[in-house]
């Protein structure tokens, strides 16, 4: 027989004998290359398909210029389209409306009207041109006349030559959908509109959003941009296409990011398993060895054996993974959009590509991990004298290398010292290493912690003169620390993954569950249409409505600070002079009062502002509101769960002073004792402008926060149930391998009068006792991963902080599942290795 003829019967032959472990181990690594490989498959098919989108809208224009509000004066277009250099200027007005009949708070009642400029846009923007009816050309400039993308005309459910009613703040509008934008992107719900009829349709005279401008040839398009930057001052922005998409990257690349750690940490999970796997396989087959290398099998030899074999179980798991994972990603495109619940990429429809290189390395990510689980019991297996080998009872000392505390020691100081470091380039990079080597120190430790306990345990146990099952299992598990070791290490890793997601979910949950009883006290809330503000007389007219208490004026806008980040939200409320905490969730970090100067404005700054914009307490900041950028001063951090990139509250009165604007687009009311929601909503609606408000009951907008919240971490639920799975695989593969290397040991058992029935019950207690110590280790090592999650992780990715909660209901059924899954498995087992003749279960000790 030939060695790869010896190598391949080798193989099939333990596979085959032990079918069942190799599975489990094949399916850990699938599901985590799964994982890992279809939550990069969808972020990168929508954040591709959201970026091409955006690029559709900009056209070929190679600047544009924006301000840094939402909208801003047009006069400076005539400027630049006089510009030296400037070829064509392109004029755009870009803004949400509302649709009647459409759910309210929320994106997707929407639609986003761009406004244009046709012989401007024919030039640089050509995909934004509607496909009119023959002879029809100059329905493009008609003041009724807007066209519609396809996924708009579908969601609307209207067709060329319909009516379509919006709303425009407080009044209707009715236009004819004249046509469609072919070019649009799938999935992309877009209106276009003459820039003219849209500015006065829609009570937007006199502003626009944006200004594209296409260059003179032969003009340097980085002298130029930085020319007209300082030409223009800070109330402008000069940006290019690259600027728009390192934006569009910025506001998911924290989501992105920590759905991929979690997932290759769930793979990184799977590698104990495939470790555990290929230990006990090598103890089983330890004699085995032992006997080929008498018989002339080399060291190097036997190491490739073990090392095919792993290769083998990666690759066919990565495979497989790859496979799954991008079923998966299709199948999570079509039930939760590109987005994965959240509202990252609004509007696009994107496609699952199937790129070979990125399969080549998560191909190479599942298949590193499975070989480095497979290399510590392949050296040990290579070095293993044959004489010792040969022994029976020899096969706990196999591991007694990782007894040495030292390198649980040091992995477990590296990471105390990781959780203390910064983030590189605003990600938890530090955050997650430190998980990831806890997980590692945690487990070196097990032999060491399991022969100190379970030793301690017989001792009080044998001082009481317990029955002989009892000693013979804490025996066992005292005097084999490592084999029992290795059963805890794949119970620890899953079972302290899935603590630590869920503490770290839960205390989310529950602390957004409180801020949105801070953040939203009233008992109304009235917002204008889309686009649309409350003037003076809409808002006295809702004040002096009966049955209500208290009545509070909102007005929000979005503000560019940074060129490369998404916008901020600036909120002008009434705040709270006594003390601001009354009205804002604020942390500890704040001015009072009473200590605030009176010759500056205050400004509370979220938790985001602190971490993006460097934003202190007691430091003036200059900010653009007003027609001139003015000096506020910083009073307070508040806690703001809804906006990731910022966001900044001030005194109504003081934004009145500065802008001239009186207009409001949030009212906040509370009712008076014996006055119903359903009453006070039908005296609002009976307004003259009543049809056109979004009126919503706090209990509503709560409920309908929670539920975007759930969506969003649909992924994190998911990754959670995957660790619980892999955690219950790891207990039936590890105990099932152990028990039935235990053959011979229970055959000596039933030579000395140990009867079937007691050996089951000492495997059922050994496999019960086991579990729950690897519970409560791996619920302390979960609880620590959790804090770095809670503490370190969300704080350094989305820029907010949160109380810990423990979901001790939750944790413990899953502690129950696994125990009961443990103990069954140890049964099951059990009676497979004693089902055998007696005599034939020795035979090889005589």
């Amino acid at each position: 027989m030939n060695t790869a003829t010896l190598s391949r019967w080798l193989l099939f032959g333990e596979w085959r004998a032990h079918l069942v472990q190799v599975t489990v181990a094949l399916i850990a690594i699938a599901i985590g290359v799964a994982m890992a490989f279809s939550i990069h498959l969808i972020n990168t098919a929508a954040f591709n398909e959201f970026s091409a989108a955006s690029k559709s809208l900009s056209g070929q224009s190679d600047l544009q210029v924006r301000g840094r509000k939402a909208f801003f004066d047009e006069a400076l277009y005539p400027v630049l389209a006089q510009h030296d250099g400037v070829a064509v200027a392109n004029p755009v007005l870009e803004f949400d409306v509302a649709i009647p009949g459409k759910q309210q708070n929320r994106n997707d009642h929407k639609l986003k009207i761009i406004g244009i400029d046709m012989f401007r846009a024919m030039r640089i923007s050509p995909d934004l041109l509607g496909l009119v009816e023959e002879g029809k050309t100059l329905d493009r400039l008609a003041d009724d006349a807007i066209f519609l993308s396809p996924a708009a005309m579908e969601w609307l459910q209207v067709e060329q030559g319909d009516s379509l009613q919006l709303n425009a703040g407080l009044q209707a509008v009715t236009l004819r959908v004249a046509g469609g934008l072919v070019r649009a992107r799938a999935g992309q719900r877009i209106a276009v509109m003459d820039i003219g009829a849209a500015q006065w349709r829609f009570q937007q005279l006199g502003v626009l959003s944006r200004i594209e401008l296409k260059l003179r040839d032969g003009v340097n398009h980085a002298a130029f941009k930085a020319k007209l930057a300082e030409e223009l001052g800070e109330a402008y922005w000069v940006t290019e296409a690259v600027d728009q998409e390192k934006r569009i990257a910025n506001m998911s690349r924290a989501y992105r990011i920590n759905l991929n750690m979690l997932a290759l940490v769930a793979l990184f999970t799977g590698t104990f398993l495939v470790f555990s796997t290929q230990v006990l396989s090598v103890i089983r087959r330890r004699q085995q060895f032992a006997l080929l290398r008498v018989l002339g099998f080399t060291r190097q030899q036997l190491l490739r054996q073990i090392m095919t074999e792993g290769g083998i179980l990666g690759v066919s798991g990565s495979l497989l993974g790859l496979a799954l994972g991008y079923a998966v990603a299709v199948l999570a495109i079509r039930l939760l959009g590109g987005d994965l619940g959240t509202n990252f990429f609004p509007g696009v429809k994107p496609g699952i590509h199937f790129d070979p290189w990125d399969a080549g390395i998560f191909f190479a990510v599942g298949l590193g991990v499975t070989l480095l689980g497979s290399i510590i019991p392949a050296l040990e297996a290579a070095r293993a004298k044959p004489a010792l080998a040969l022994r029976s009872g020899s096969e706990d000392t196999a591991m007694a290398k990782l007894s040495p505390p030292w390198f649980a020691l040091i992995c477990l100081s590296v990471a105390a010292l990781f959780t203390q470091l910064p983030p590189v380039f605003e990600l938890p990079i530090f955050g997650y290493l430190a998980i990831v080597l806890l997980l590692i120190g945690g487990i070196a430790l097990m032999p060491r912690l399991t022969a100190g306990f379970f030793s301690a345990a017989l001792a009080k146990w044998q001082r009481h003169q317990s029955g002989a099952v009892s000693t013979l299992a804490l025996a066992r598990l005292a005097n084999a620390p490592n084999q029992a070791a290795i059963a805890l290490g794949g119970i620890l890793a899953s079972f302290s993954l899935m603590v630590a997601m869920a503490i770290m979910v839960t205390s989310f949950r529950i602390s957004i569950d409180n801020w949105l009883g801070r953040v939203l006290p009233a008992d109304l809330y009235v917002r204008a249409a889309a686009s649309g503000d409350l003037q003076t007389d809409a808002q006295k007219a809702i004040a002096d409505l009966p049955g209500f208490d208290r009545v509070d004026f909102f007005r929000t806008q979005q503000l560019t600070l940074d060129v490369n980040r998404p916008e901020i939200t600036l909120f002008a409320r009434p705040v709270d002079k006594a003390d601001a905490r009354n009205t804002l969730p604020l942390t500890d970090d704040m001015i009072a009062s009473e200590s605030l100067p009176e010759n500056v404005m205050p400004i509370w700054v979220s938790e985001a502002m602190v971490d993006l914009y460097g934003y202190r307490v007691g430091e003036r900041v200059t900010l653009p509101i007003g027609t001139a950028s003015n000096e506020f001063l910083v009073a307070g951090v508040w806690r703001d769960y809804g906006r990731q990139f910022g966001a900044i509250q001030m005194q109504l009165a003081d934004y009145q002073a500065l802008t001239g604007d009186l207009g409001v687009n949030t009212v906040a009311l509370w009712l008076q004792p014996g006055t119903s929601s359903d009453a006070a909503t039908a005296g609002l609606r009976q307004l003259p402008f009543g049809a056109a408000l979004e009126i919503s009951r706090s209990s509503d907008m709560r409920a309908l926060s929670l539920e975007i919240f759930d969506r969003s971490f649909a992924v994190t639920y998911l990754l959670e149930l995957v660790a619980v799975v892999i955690g219950l695989l790891g207990v039936a593969a590890s105990f099932s391998a152990q028990t039935l290397a235990r053959v011979k040991e229970f055959g000596m058992l039933r030579h000395i009068g140990v009867m079937r029935r007691q050996i089951l019950v000492m495997l059922a207690a050994e496999g019960g006792l086991l579990t729950a110590l690897g519970m409560v280790l791996g619920f302390l090592l979960g609880w620590s991963i959790s804090l770095i999650l809670v503490f370190i992780v969300n704080p350094q990715s989305f820029h907010w902080t949160m109380q810990l909660h423990l979901p001790w209901n939750w944790l413990a059924m899953i502690a129950v599942i696994m125990l009961v899954a443990a103990a069954l498995t140890a049964l099951l087992a059990g009676r497979r290795a004693i089902s055998g003749e007696v005599i034939r279960a020795v035979r090889e000790d005589w």
